[in-house]
């Protein structure tokens, strides 16, 4: 079995993790832009009042410079699968490639046809038959995040797939448990419902601009009035769905949570939130810790008698299966010298599930069933990620999430006053437009980071996944995407901003009229 060194694969593991956070940049914009220009032209439908119809043209301008960024960069990521990451595509191609392929077929397209008739169809269709295409369209954005959703969530819960030795490949054995994952369904819904606030956001924050300058103000103040209703009820379901994600890591990844909070050892029930600390991995505590009582046992088991299990206890909780993964390792082994061995392929069976645990073997000896107590426990504390990242990456996700609550809130109320003009409001919209990236982004490091060393959790490490590759080709790839995606990221911005400082094509309502 290839063994590359850990050189290749943390090239290969920065590379990827570069392009799909840059691609990421434009995900949530297109989930959250699509819904609000639905709901600019179902109003513009049921008021016929001009100057909806001139929101929505203007917003969906930027929507399509938006939309054209996540395509080109949503494509390269594929074919690094092939390019980067061999093995783990001929692994567990026959289940990943699946909503993959639904995804490019039945979303993507419905997608793209509509944006098309979106933006052409203005004077070629009736008011309805182009509110139809509208609301279509949003649908297969949101259908697109789905299948990729339910793709990724597979990797964090590997559900109705099994190992088949003859054909060394994860096969499906349940479409319906891929589909109906649990894991998956709340990192949909958790994942759409971000996008829809940074959509918000956005809309907010360049209305808050053309107030303060002000520039096109009726329409600003019919858009901030959209942003922030629409932003509101989205943070508040980001806090709700994204406190289910936590659950379901409690129950699926467990050694993910306890980094989150840095919590070494298992504290006595309901368990304390660490507001804040200081991680000392190499030390196993966390310095000058400021808790919070019962929050993180009502996150982590919805009660207040079950405990949280530290890392300490996880990782000897992980040594029975290692020692399990140590027998289907080598009954694979044997299977794979002498495929009629019934008693290997009896033992395969029986341990199947813990392969991926014998497979955690590899870097420490070339014969995992010999492997001594030492190396199980080198192998065991392998499963622990870096706990610093995770521990600051999740607070800088829930502090923006409780500021956006904040932050919507405060317009709605103004809203409902008739006082969007506080500059005070105006100005703290303003700058506030990068922090929904920032959470977003922290919260798939979360997602993607606190797997490690999995690629597909309990089943495939990362460090076989990857391909046969010699680091100046990673090198070489690594700097062509940086340097093509910095031109896109450049290209982008300044049309952007054009779109923006041009600004919608009336000046307000009379002039619409």
């Amino acid at each position: 079995m290839f063994l590359p060194s850990d050189w290749i694969v943390d090239l290969s593991r920065f590379q990827f993790a570069m392009t799909a956070l840059y691609h990421f940049l434009f995900v949530p914009l297109t989930l959250g832009l699509s819904m609000m220009l639905a709901i600019m032209e179902s109003v513009y439908v049921m008021t016929n009042r001009p100057i909806w119809r001139e929101m929505t043209k203007f917003w969906g301008i930027l929507f399509g410079i938006n939309f054209a960024l996540g395509v080109a960069t949503g494509i390269t990521m594929e074919f690094q699968f092939g390019m980067n990451w061999s093995y783990y595509a001929h692994y567990v191609g026959d289940i990943f490639g699946a909503p993959l392929a639904i995804e490019g077929l039945m979303a993507f397209f419905l997608e793209a046809t509509f944006v098309g008739l979106f933006f052409f169809g203005w004077d070629k269709m009736s008011k309805p038959a182009h509110l139809a295409v509208t609301w279509l369209m949003a649908l297969g954005t949101n259908l697109s995040a789905l299948w990729i959703l339910i793709a990724n969530g597979w990797m964090q819960n590997p559900v109705g797939s099994m190992f088949n030795a003859a054909s060394m490949r994860m096969e499906i054995t349940d479409f319906a448990a891929l589909l109906f994952n649990p894991v998956a369904q709340a990192k949909f819904v958790h994942t759409v419902s971000a996008g829809y606030v940074t959509g918000a956001m956005f809309v907010l924050s360049i209305s808050a601009y053309y107030m303060l300058q002000g520039k096109h103000i009726a329409l600003a103040k019919r858009s901030m009035t959209i942003a922030v209703s629409f932003g509101l009820a989205s943070a508040l379901s980001v806090v709700v769905l994204g406190d289910e994600s936590g659950y379901l890591t409690s129950q699926h990844q467990r050694i993910k949570l306890a980094a989150m909070e840095s919590m070494w050892k298992t504290e006595t029930p309901p368990a304390s939130f660490t507001l804040f600390g200081i991680p000392d991995q190499e030390n196993r505590q966390t310095r000058y810790a400021l808790k919070v009582p019962y929050i993180m046992g009502l996150i982590g088991t919805r009660s207040f008698d079950k405990p949280i299990l530290g890392i300490e206890d996880l990782v000897e909780m992980s040594k029975p299966n290692i020692r399990k993964g140590m027998l289907a390792f080598d009954a694979l082994t044997t299977l794979q010298k002498d495929p009629t061995n019934k008693s290997a392929q009896k033992t395969l069976d029986t341990y199947n599930h813990y392969l991926g645990y014998g497979m955690l073997l590899l870097p420490y000896t070339d014969q995992p069933l010999n492997a001594t107590d030492e190396q199980i426990d080198k192998a065991a504390w392998s499963l622990v990620p870096e706990v610093a990242p995770l521990f600051w990456g999740f607070r800088i996700m829930v502090a923006c999430g409780v500021f956006f609550i904040f932050l919507f809130a405060a317009g709605f109320y103004l809203s409902c006053r008739r006082k969007l003009d506080t500059r005070w409001f105006l100005k703290l919209a303003l700058f506030s437009l990068p922090l929904p990236w920032i959470a977003i982004e922290a919260g798939w490091f979360i997602a993607e980071y606190g797997r490690q060393p999995w690629v597909i959790e309990g089943m495939l490490p990362t460090f076989i996944g990857v391909s046969s590759l010699t680091s100046k080709q990673l090198l070489f790839s690594l700097f062509g995407f940086a340097a093509v995606y910095t031109a896109l990221a450049i290209v982008e911005i300044k049309i952007m901003l054009r779109a923006i400082k041009r600004g919608p094509a009336i000046q307000g309502e009379d002039h619409a009229h």
